[in-house]
């Protein structure tokens, strides 16, 4: 019987601990897509409490905390921090074989140090105290972390209308260990179903742009304009959060027809909607070819489902699923069309239903075109899929149907800066596959080639792919 969380932890046999241990496990890190705030990266932030750097933002943690019953006091509410905390730590022994289990224990160690001590109620003021007085040193600021970790590029996420001006307070820091830079989200540009919302978000683009935006054509202008600032400022990614790609027909007249209804804050129909939004996929797509950007693509998350929830609390409080929406028609559609006027730019596809995994592996090899390693990626497990189970499909599924060798690896998608302990989590899967591989006699014993493929999957793919680092770029 293995120890819990040992050196061999993931890693079912000698060939698999030699990979992790030799050459993944000390790569650094690019997190090309995550949440953490800006402004805590630029400032060195340094958080008060535990709770404040880990509960606090984290819906993973609320729904498991739901889930056993706690108040939503203990969670978003006003309770104190160590309340919190303590709730927090009541739960943990009842989140045996979910992620989060692993997930607390393997971020207490690293960086804290706590290892060998389980987090329960009798264990909770203890290691309480003993985080706390770590997040008082200065290597554990917001910096201090990330330098810890070896994180050299974060990419937050970026509304078009945002300032930018933490990424800019950032970047005139020379001694700082690792680049923060933009990503472009321009989901609110397509928020069709609330139209007061929109109308207000347009406005802030307007003042923002300097762009007085009467029409579709002029609106499409206001985004040009902060997507050149975007680029000034070292974006060189977007990212689209939909519950499915939309590739609806549409006439130009349509468009502006109905950008005309929005303004107007007439009611628009499901159709309209679809056209307007699948004709913004297009024209943002173009955008980002122009300037050689990578778009990424989430699909499949099913959001707010309460009622009760999202009136209390507003979005991303822990109240979303996976949905079952239909992906391969519209995506290919919207894919094609780009292709066949070489104006599909670098692609990531996110996929959150575990059934639709072989569908998105399969549509990557239609739109390869030569120009760079892997230019269509089945990006990482992510959200409800970022555990053992759903790391470990995602990545069968692109060997089985595409080129594991060039894929970019893991990334973070979180609002805590202690959740490097998921790149972690994942060298070790990647390493314990390819480990079972060879003692089955499926794959080589050369260490010179699987070291090399894991090095690259862990950090050199993405370090080429992006272009974060080139000098022309």
């Amino acid at each position: 019987m293995k120890p819990f969380l040992a050196e061999s932890f993931l890693l079912e046999n000698k060939t698999a601990e030699r990979l992790y241990h030799e050459y993944a496990r000390d790569q650094p890190i690019i997190d090309y897509h995550c949440h953490l705030p800006p402004d805590q990266v630029a400032d060195n932030h340094k958080f008060g409490t535990l709770t404040q750097i880990w509960l606090n933002g984290d819906h993973y943690k609320w729904r498991a905390m739901r889930s056993n019953g706690v108040s939503e006091r203990y969670c978003t509410g006003d309770a104190s921090d160590w309340e919190k905390f303590e709730m927090w730590a009541r739960t943990v022994p009842y989140t045996l074989r979910n992620p989060l289990y692993h997930w607390t224990h393997m971020e207490l160690a690293n960086p804290f140090g706590v290892k060998g001590k389980l987090l329960n109620l009798s264990t909770a003021r203890e290691i309480y105290d003993h985080c706390n007085n770590r997040l008082a040193q200065d290597d554990f600021s917001t910096q201090g972390l990330l330098k810890h970790f070896k994180v050299m590029v974060v990419c937050s996420t970026d509304d078009p209308v945002d300032s930018l001006e933490a990424h800019q307070r950032h970047g005139q820091n020379a001694g700082a260990a690792t680049k923060l830079l933009p990503t472009w989200r321009p989901d609110k540009a397509m928020a069709l179903a609330d139209l007061d919302g929109w109308n207000i978000w347009v406005d802030k683009l307007q003042a923002v742009s300097g762009v007085a935006i009467g029409s579709f054509e002029t609106f499409l202008a206001a985004l040009e304009k902060r997507h050149g600032f975007f680029h000034q400022i070292g974006c060189r990614a977007s990212d689209h959060g939909f519950e499915k790609i939309l590739a609806e027909p549409y006439t130009a007249k349509q468009i502006e027809g109905v950008f005309s209804k929005a303004r107007a804050k007439q009611a628009l129909s499901p159709v309209e909607r679809d056209q307007f939004c699948s004709a913004m996929m297009y024209e943002l797509a173009i955008m980002d070819h122009a300037r050689g950007w990578t778009q990424q693509f989430h699909l499949g998350a099913m959001r707010n489902n309460s009622t009760r929830a999202m009136r209390s609390l507003g979005p991303d409080t822990g109240f979303d699923s996976i949905g079952d929406y239909p992906q391969a028609f519209a995506l290919s559609r919207l894919l094609d069309r780009l292709d066949s006027t070489n104006q599909l730019c670098r692609t990531i596809l996110y996929n959150l239903n575990p059934a639709d995994n072989e569908v998105m592996a399969t549509m990557l090899g239609n739109f390869q075109d030569g120009s760079c390693p892997g230019k269509i990626q089945f990006g990482a497990a992510w959200w409800f899929l970022d555990q053992k189970d759903g790391m470990e499909r995602q990545l069968n599924a692109l060997s089985a149907l595409g080129l594991l060798s060039r894929f970019v690896g893991m990334l973070t998608d979180s609002r805590c800066f202690l959740s490097y302990s998921r790149h972690e989590y994942f060298r070790r899967l990647l390493c314990n596959l390819l480990g079972n591989d060879v003692e089955k006699g499926l794959l080589p014993l050369d260490m010179e080639l699987l070291g090399n493929m894991v090095q690259d999957i862990c950090f050199r793919n993405a370090r080429d792919y992006f272009g974060f680092f080139s000098k022309t770029s």
